[in-house]
């Protein structure tokens, strides 16, 4: 296996996290996300439908996509979540959730504090914070009865997708709740967990 990533892609590091903590044996590039299309490594460029990181190449056929390579992956594991149709099915749940919500919000924030050029007025980044505050608050209320991750007792790819963009909170100058806060520190005690400008370096 190999996975291509960027230390900026809180989608390549969910995949890479992930990977280190199912112990996964697998190669890592780091693809310059900043670059023109044309300069990246062809190897990159002819499997990368829409030319974006993740890219993950196993046994010659190319997944795209970070929360499709994380069913692909638990698939091949048959546990994180794969164990049973029903648990997929929740976890499934939770990453379609994840991609139109706080995947979605959270990045954006994160651009407007680190880019002069964002492109995202006020009014916009108003939005997006208040649907930030409602999409935490979904996670939050779910650790209300003491679980320790999100499906119950132990991890299943549904954490590694909904956790991703939040490693990189303090750069988006957004609140985490308490209850978030203490699920993120035990994902953190995961093997193999480093913070994202770590992990996806080569």
């Amino acid at each position: 296996m190999k996975l291509f990533g960027h230390p900026d892609s809180g989608h390549a590091f969910k995949v890479r996290f992930f990977m280190q903590a199912a112990g996964i044996a697998h190669d890592y590039e780091e693809i310059d996300i900043w670059s023109p299309r044309e300069s990246r490594a062809v190897e990159f460029r002819k499997n990368a439908k829409f030319h974006e990181v993740p890219l993950l190449i196993d046994n010659g056929y190319a997944y795209i996509q970070s929360n499709a390579i994380l069913m692909y992956l638990a698939h091949k594991l048959g546990n994180y979540g794969a164990e049973d149709s029903q648990l997929m099915a929740r976890c499934n749940q939770w990453l379609l959730w994840e991609a139109n919500r706080i995947g979605m919000c959270l990045p954006q924030l994160r651009s407007v504090q680190r880019f002069k050029n964002h492109g995202i007025n006020e009014g916009a980044r108003q939005w997006l914070l208040e649907r930030y505050k409602h999409d935490v608050g979904v996670i939050e209320t779910e650790f209300a009865d003491g679980r320790s991750f999100i499906l119950g007792s132990r991890p299943t790819i549904a954490d590694f997708a909904l956790s991703g963009y939040l490693f990189y909170e303090g750069e988006a100058d957004v609140e985490v709740p308490p209850g978030v806060s203490r699920w993120l520190k035990r994902m953190s005690a995961l093997p193999g967990w480093q913070h994202p400008y770590q992990l996806l370096k080569e």
